[in-house]
């Protein structure tokens, strides 16, 4: 059964139409005790983050608007123990923005639950082509992310 979608939601959804999405910011890091060649790399746990950091409505050329919204997704490997901070061998994080063309001005609550609801979706193909490009340049584990995985 579909989930239903909300009047703000809608109101995004019609008034908003992707442009780009494109690389912000990124890490990536083995500490230096870790060499993931000479590794057990099964024991190691995998930890995801996601989080739907900010949006931002801008003017172009005078008439055309635009709304950013800023996803930062990233991926760590702990060795288990008790103290998880410490046990961090490594991680990669990105920050990805996915601009829209906004045919109407809206209201700030209406791009927020479009930005926690929809952004992701047009994000995570790119990440999770990053993510598999990092793994193996890195030598990680390769980690195969689902097709979409979301927590509202």
């Amino acid at each position: 059964m579909a989930a239903k979608v909300s009047k703000k939601l809608q109101q995004a959804i019609e008034n908003l139409k992707i442009q780009d999405v494109y690389l912000k910011s990124t890490q990536a890091q083995c500490e230096d005790d870790f060499d993931p060649k000479s590794t057990e790399l099964d024991e190691l746990l995998v930890q995801q983050m996601h989080t739907v950091r900010k949006s931002e409505v801008l003017k172009v050329n005078d008439a055309e608007l635009l709304v950013r919204i800023y996803v930062r997704l990233g991926t760590r490997w702990l060795s288990p123990s008790d103290s998880e901070e410490s046990n961090i061998k490594a991680f990669i994080e990105a920050d990805f923005i996915a601009e829209y063309q906004m045919a109407e001005l809206l209201e700030q609550d209406v791009i927020d639950e479009f930005a926690l609801q929809n952004a992701s979706f047009h994000v995570w193909p790119y990440w999770r082509e990053f993510l598999s490009a990092q793994c193996e340049r890195l030598r990680l584990p390769r980690v195969v992310l689902p097709t979409v995985q979301f927590s509202t």
